[in-house]
Formats: structure tokens, sequence, C-alpha cells
């Protein structure tokens, strides 16, 4: 903001508290005087701003300095920035409260043992209350205990130290997109299948690296949703949980279809083979099976592929990247009950 006087013109100054403050050298008291920012006061600003952090509340800083009008705008911000001769105006905190339904989702991925870590650009004191409220941090979690990081503290690791350590981190503040890609490409080195969501142009390179990349569909960039692969359309972190349990459902009614129908085709070729060996022919012609799978098998199978997604699906572990897709159990029980039809049908 400017305001124009006879000689001079005030320039206002709005930023981040800390680099804001670090640029200060005079402040305004209680009743409207210039007085000098020593050591002491500096202080007490600080930990006006950290308060504020903490109480997760988005801090700024206004600061205004003095210069001739005669200067043209490029020369006013260099003299600003090279001077730091600012006079502090004031401190505010801005409240952005999570979503109400923000909590219950976390609660309700984690529950589904999917590990959620939020990347910020806040501050760290801001984002750990943050996330203290989200339920990504537990209460008595501090900043020493390797959970919170910055963003250049987790840039400058070396890459073992990284993998190391990556998982342990749910919180990373003042991060960069580097960082944000950064992490994504160490999850995915550690063997993990990585989601991740944005809405910035600055988020496409990590929702391209990510196995799954969720961009929303309100406040999203085109940039952003061109590099995701689904498209929140409410903006809602719950939408999440619903793409995670429908995931999770697809897969399970996939596999029920594997299981039913190796199932029954083990079955029936093995009561071909032994009717071919001891009778000298087939029960069952080409166009009989192709019927038989036709009619029982797609109906009876397109039965379990369309079944929706339970509570219980939400209580089972998430399934790992190199995990097969017919487990040992699975093989069993199609082993099993493959013998038992076999042995029935041979009785009868």
């Amino acid at each position: 903001m400017r305001k124009k006087d006879d000689n001079t013109i005030n320039v206002h100054w709005k930023g981040a508290a800390e680099m804001v403050l670090a640029m200060c050298c005079h402040y305004y008291d209680f009743s409207g005087k210039i007085k000098v920012l020593d050591d002491v006061e500096r202080k007490k600003f600080d930990q006006m701003i950290q308060g504020m952090a903490a109480s997760s509340l988005r801090c700024i800083a206004f600061a205004h300095k003095q210069v001739q009008e005669e200067e043209n705008e490029g020369e006013k911000v260099n003299k600003i920035l090279k001077d730091n001769n600012l006079t502090l105006l004031g401190l505010v905190g801005v409240k952005d409260p999570c979503r109400p339904d923000v909590k219950k989702a976390v609660e309700a991925c984690q529950y589904a043992g999917v590990n959620i870590k939020m990347i910020t650009g806040d501050n760290v004191f801001t984002a750990r209350a943050l996330a203290t409220k989200c339920g990504i941090l537990e209460p008595n979690q501090d900043i020493n205990s390797g959970a919170v990081v910055e963003g250049e503290e987790f840039r400058n690791y070396t890459p073992e130290e990284r993998l190391e350590k990556v998982d342990k981190i749910c919180v990373m503040a003042r991060s960069s997109p580097f960082d944000k890609l950064l992490m994504v490409q160490c999850l995915k080195q550690k063997g993990h299948v990585v989601a991740v969501t944005g809405d910035g142009t600055n988020d496409a390179p990590a929702l391209k690296e990510a196995d799954i990349g969720l961009s929303m569909g309100i406040q999203g960039t085109e940039v952003a949703k061109e590099s995701s692969d689904i498209v929140i359309l409410d903006n809602n972190f719950g939408s999440v949980v619903t793409v995670l349990k429908w995931g999770r459902c697809v897969y399970n009614n996939i596999q029920k279809f594997i299981r039913f129908q190796l199932t029954v085709n083990v079955a029936a070729l093995v009561i071909n083979f032994v009717a071919a060996v001891s009778a000298g022919q087939v029960p069952l012609t080409a166009v009989q099976f192709l019927w038989v799978n036709l009619i029982m098998d797609t109906l009876g199978a397109l039965a379990l592929a369309t079944e929706k997604p339970s509570k219980e699906l939400m209580e089972k572990p998430p399934v790992g990247r190199t995990k097969p897709l017919i487990t040992n159990i699975m093989w069993r029980n199609l082993l099993a009950q493959a013998f038992y039809q076999v042995a029935v049908l041979l009785t009868l």
C-alpha cells in the first residue's frame, strides 16, 4: 500500500512475519510513538510470533518505510530490501481452521493402515499445531522427536539418512516443491505405494511421480489436474477415504472373481481328463464347455465382481507393491474346493 504526502511516499510491506521482523529496527508502541527495536523487544515479538504459530495462527507482520517520491518504483523496493530500516506497524494472526471432517478422514485412513504425512510451507510451529488438530501428530510429539522436520533439513540429509528417517517423518514444514518430490521418491525407494494430494502448479512434479496423484477439482490448477490420476471434485479430504475403500473393494472383487473361475475350471478340466482316460470319451464337448462358461461361470463371477465395499475392508492391512494377486491362502482354498467338487462329481 502507498500513501502520498507532499515530499515523501510511504511503502507498506507485508510478508512472512519472521522475515519482516528481521528487516525492522524501529516499532510503534501502544501510544503511537516510534521506538528503537532492541534485542529485548525483538525477542518479545519473536515469542509473539511463535505463540501465534503454536495456536495454529498464520502470523503476518506489517511494516513501512518512507522513501523519496522522486525515486522510481524499482529503486524504492531495492532501497527497502538493502537498508533493513523498516518500522514495524504490528502483527496479525489469521485463523485458518481445519474442516470438521478432516480429522475423521485422517483417523479412517490411519485405521486402514495408511500413514499420512503433511508437507506444507508454513512455519514449523504452525504446521505442528495444525497436524495435531488433524490427528496426524500425537499431542505429546515434539519437534525434536524426528516426526517434524523442515524442508531444508530434509534436503540436506544424505540419501542414506533420508531413507532411514523418512518413515518417522509426519510433518515437513517450510518445504519447497523439490522437498515434496524428494519425499515421494524416498518412499517409493523403500517399496511403499505413495499417494499425493495437491492443488497447485508446484505440486505437479510430486503428483506425477506418485503412484496415485489426487488433485483438487475446485481450487486445483489445470497443471495439477493433468499431472494427477484422480480429480477430487468436492475438494474434500474425506473423498480420499472413499477412493481407498473402493480401491480395496475392486482388488477384493478381482480376487473373488479369479478364485471362483479357477475353482470351477480346474474341477471341470479334471473331470474331463479323468473321464477321457477311464472311459475313452469326454463327457463335455468344446461347445458344452463354452456354454457352461458363458452361462454359469460368467454370471456367478459378475455377481462377485460387482459387490459394493464394506466396512470390513478398512480393517485389512494395505496390500504391498510386491504381494502376489493370488495369495497362498487363495491357492489352498482353491485346490481344496476343486478337489471336493471333483470327488463329489466322480462319486455321482
